[in-house]
């Protein structure tokens, strides 16, 4: 007899190919979608089906959306004079949270990185370099590892010819840590980006 069933064993196989979910936990969702009701399961096909046939990425920024283009874009109080440049539409849903920025977005759709086959010409950058006409300011807000600093790097090459000022979020100690715990990278950054009290 087998210990688990086919069916069950492919949903395992389903959900562990899913960023961030291990063998076990893959295994815990799909004893959970075998225990529930076939109502919660259905709700649960509706929502993947509809995510793949409604979303898609804004023609303008490429975030993603329902409707192109999308509602930051549409906006017409947000400040059309700063673009914040991030890797996905995730990082997005991050700086909206803050309810500290106002301006548009660019999503690159990645980083540059070689060794994993990602160039300049994988990412969303001629299309931000077009909208660069009508921008004063932009904001790098890319992770904060080799390939985003690569990254930042070769944009800022691109576009401080264009006159258009850039900026970078600040980096340094996040609150409530301790200095004891912070690598010395970070708290070189913190240095660097110091502003005053």
């Amino acid at each position: 007899m087998e210990a688990i069933p086919q069916a069950l064993q492919q949903l395992i196989n389903a959900f562990s190919r899913l960023p961030g979910i291990g063998r076990k936990t893959a295994t815990r969702l799909a004893f959970h979608i075998l225990k529930s009701g076939p109502e919660e399961t259905e709700q649960l096909i509706r929502a993947l089906r509809r995510v793949k046939n409604e979303i898609r990425q804004c023609s303008v920024c490429f975030n993603i959306t329902e409707s192109d283009p999308c509602s930051i874009c549409r906006d017409p109080s947000r400040d059309r004079s700063q673009i914040c440049v991030v890797e996905e539409p995730q990082n997005i849903m991050q700086i909206e949270r803050t309810n500290e920025y106002r301006g548009l977005y660019h999503v690159l759709g990645g980083v540059i990185s070689p060794l994993d086959g990602v160039g300049p010409e994988d990412l969303h950058i001629k299309a931000l370099l077009r909208r660069l006409p009508e921008v004063q300011e932009v904001i790098i807000a890319l992770n904060p590892s080799t390939e985003g600093e690569a990254t930042a790097i070769y944009l800022a090459r691109l576009i401080k010819p264009l006159g258009v000022r850039i900026t970078r979020l600040a980096r340094g100690i996040p609150l409530g840590s301790s200095l004891e715990f912070v690598d010395e990278l970070t708290l070189g950054k913190a240095l660097q980006s110091r502003s005053e009290l």
